[in-house]
């Protein structure tokens, strides 16, 4: 039996995988993850490496391998646990060992070490000053300068010798060589968290919260490690009660990582966490830079931090001993990586959580269909928050048709009843968010007389029309200038679809000319912290108006705000996506959920041409049980996740051609595995629910992106496994054919 190892993690980029092999000795106790001593090199060195997975089958020449020299007896290491994460996820998600260790492993990049030095005297004060008489007396000046400062202060700081003194290293290292000082270093963790003052508030919770709060204390303390959903109405004090969690985990040695999704969370959210736990808190964010993030994680194995924030990546913290893994906000898109492996947040935290005797919480007020879907089933224990924290009523919303508006005359974007409602609350100074479904300042480019659409000539999608008179491709970043007649037929009626957040902030300030008006989206959040300095603002209510996309609805808790705007409501609702409606439904309930947060009661209009759609009528009701049973019975009439399962095969290539070709083998190759499957289901289990249906090759809504063609096979299958055992075979597939080298693929499970 042969086994891979990786080489010293923290040392080693992490590139290769070397094969040793495994002595009889040890052969029934290794197992991948383990921590093993092997040698290494011309010399042999012995050095640590792990386990990353074990074969019968060797890749080199036999007679150069080498054995596993013992299994390190440091026991587990947090490395062991994330590698055995790391293969779960290579096995589940597809990709490969080195792919997946990448993505677990926070890995060091060397000229990113923040070292802090010092000088240390090691004379006494009688000798000290014998030497510095002897360098006066050699006229050694700076080498008596030294020698003086450290007789005034044994330990000196390293800038304030080389920087105010003007002393050398020469210099330093004569007298470290004469046995005068020494110059000692100490790695210094930079930490991230801008620190507010102030106490935390001292809550009075409901019952729903003390019940669940007792719950689950009652179920850690008793040694149940269990996966809880908390469905709460927005408002309803999630974050309270997972703090609470979080206390009775820490008081019990362990440590906790909380994921949330947008960087526009963290500031908010981490001075809730920082005002509870001091400076046992730490964030991780893709705003840090690489050095910062190496560092949180390293401070988080040293035991300096209990709480870990941040989005996604924050699951890999490498704490020593995890005890929670709290997902909030877990219907969000943002958990499900984009990038192989596609693993998705909520499925990896349970399995990381299972691997280390630790409990997770999922909290929403509109839960994925994923999440309720197993909690129904008995998979998770569900919770259930139905008021707001304060007692306040939630938002009364108003639908308003916008096709009716456009008959009756108004052609702007903002309907008569949002404007009436923004001219109230402007009065009465409180605050208003407006929340349109897209990013731009305009839409597509289009012929009103042909109907010929300005697309980008590398990708498949249409340019859009910024501020400067540039079209752009947002995939690519093509452009050109913008045209004034139609290419195809020569019409001067061409212009653009608009409807941007620029172009909102201009309506309202035009309609609207004393309120102050904030605008947050991709362009104005390019900058570091900059999501923090726009959310500061309108929460010291220095704004009247925050107009925004999606981020501005996500998780923010201002109290002023009693007026949401939600424009072009059913801009998500056409989507190529199964999920649209989920989609739709849960961002429109988020945001009527900003509205009334505080003492004042709250309003929300939903602007929409498709009032009679059930994702909009749920949202306006704000019931999630209706919205959720129609879903359940679209997805289970269509097999779509979470009813069944789905794989997308995605394939791509520069040589068209040959990606056709590529696809039809794979597509064949697929149709014999499940074939081979489904004959082989006879023993007595459910042979529907074995077999598996294949679609495509497809377009992938895209079809060309940098002039890189794209194709999707879609395979549906009720069981997981099923799936895991086509990409298997897959893979193998196209490892030995070496007509794929030309052809990127990629595996991505229940896709979002």
């Amino acid at each position: 039996m042969f086994a891979d190892v990786i080489i010293d993690i923290q040392h080693e980029k992490l590139d290769k995988i070397f094969q040793y092999r495994i002595p009889e000795a040890i052969g029934e106790k290794l197992e991948a993850g383990m921590e093993v001593i092997v040698p290494f090199g011309k010399g042999n060195r012995q050095i640590k490496g792990y386990v990353t997975g074990i074969s019968e089958t060797c890749d080199y020449d036999l007679s150069k391998v080498k054995d596993i020299a013992a299994i390190s007896e440091q026991g587990v290491e947090i490395e062991a646990k994330l590698i055995a994460l790391a293969a779960w996820m290579k096995q589940n998600y597809g990709g490969t060992m080195i792919q997946a260790l990448k993505t677990v492993l926070p890995i060091k990049q060397k000229e990113n070490a923040k070292v802090k030095k010092r000088l240390r005297l090691l004379l006494d004060r009688d000798t000290g000053e014998r030497q510095l008489h002897y360098y006066l007396e050699k006229n050694q000046k700076a080498r008596a300068r030294l020698m003086a400062a450290l007789l005034d202060d044994p330990v000196l700081e390293y800038e304030l010798v080389t920087k105010k003194l003007n002393i050398t290293m020469p210099v330093i290292r004569a007298l470290e060589e004469q046995g005068v000082l020494a110059l000692e270093t100490e790695q210094v963790f930079r930490d991230p968290v801008k620190k507010a003052e102030g106490p935390a508030k001292q809550i009075t919770f409901t019952d729903e919260q003390r019940h669940v709060i007792g719950r689950f204390r009652e179920d850690y303390l008793s040694g149940e490690r269990k996966t809880y959903l908390i469905h709460g109405v927005t408002g309803s004090g999630k974050t309270e009660v997972y703090m609470e969690m979080i206390q009775t985990v820490v008081d019990q040695g362990k440590q906790a990582i909380v994921l949330i999704p947008e960087i526009a969370l963290t500031y908010q959210t981490v001075m809730r966490f920082y005002r509870k736990f001091g400076g046992r808190v730490s964030i991780m964010n893709s705003r840090l830079s690489p050095g910062e993030r190496y560092d949180q994680m390293m401070r988080a194995r040293a035991g300096e931090v209990d709480v870990m924030i941040g989005p996604r990546s924050a699951l890999f913290t490498p704490f020593p001993d995890l005890g929670l893994i709290v997902i909030d906000e877990e219907h969000e898109p943002t958990y499900k990586s984009e990038q192989t492996p596609r693993y998705h947040a909520r499925e990896t935290a349970v399995r990381r959580a299972q691997m280390e005797g630790a409990s997770v919480v999922l909290g929403s007020a509109t839960p994925s269909m994923e999440a309720m879907y197993r909690a129904r089933r008995g998979e998770y224990e569900l919770f259930e928050m139905k008021n707001r924290s304060r007692m306040q009523k939630m938002a009364e919303v108003y639908t308003v048709d916008m096709r009716e508006e456009l008959k009756s005359g108004s052609r702007s974007i903002l309907s008569r009843k949002l404007s009436e409602l923004m001219a109230d609350r402007l009065e009465k100074k409180e605050q208003i968010m407006l929340f349109l479904n897209r990013r731009g300042y305009s839409g597509f480019v289009s012929c009103r007389e042909c109907g010929y659409v300005v697309k980008c000539p590398h990708c498949d999608v249409s340019l859009s029309v910024h501020r400067d008179g540039i079209m752009r491709c947002h995939y690519c970043g093509y452009e050109q200038p913008r045209i004034t007649e139609c290419p195809e037929c020569g019409s001067r009626y061409i212009g653009e679809f608009r409807a941007g957040t620029q172009q909102i902030e201009d309506i309202v300030k035009a309609q609207f000319p004393d309120a102050r008006v904030l605008r947050m989206d991709m362009d104005t959040t390019r900058q570091k912290d900059a999501h923090e300095k726009i959310l500061s603002a309108f929460a010291n209510e220095e704004a009247d108006v925050l107009v925004g996309t999606q981020m501005i609805v996500k998780g923010h808790d201002f109290p002023n705000v009693t007026l949401v705007g939600v424009l072009a409501a059913d801009m998500s609702l056409y989507t190529a996506d199964y999920r649209s409606g989920e989609r739709t439904f849960q961002l429109l309930t988020q945001a009527a959920g900003r509205a009334g947060r505080g003492e004042r009661p709250g309003a929300a209009v939903i602007q929409t041409y498709d009032p009679g759609h059930y994702a909009i009528e749920t949202a306006a009701a704000q019931d999630y049980e209706a919205f959720y049973e129609e879903e359940i019975r679209y997805r289970e009439l269509m097999g779509y996740p979470p009813a069944e399962h789905l794989l997308a095969v995605h394939a791509a290539s520069e040589d068209q051609p040959l990606l056709e070709e590529g696809c039809r083998y794979l597509k064949a190759y697929i149709l014999r595995i499940i074939r081979s499957m489904e004959r082989g289901g006879t023993d007595g289990r459910d042979r529907e629910r074995e077999g598996a249906q294949v679609i495509g090759p497809a377009s992938p809504g895209i079809d060309k992106i940098k002039d890189v063609y794209r194709r999707v096979i879609y395979i549906k299958a009720y069981e997981y496994k099923a799936l895991v055992g086509i990409k298997d075979k897959t893979e193998q597939y196209i490892e030995i054919n070496t007509g794929f080298n030309k052809i990127r693929i990629q595996f991505d499970f229940d896709p979002m």
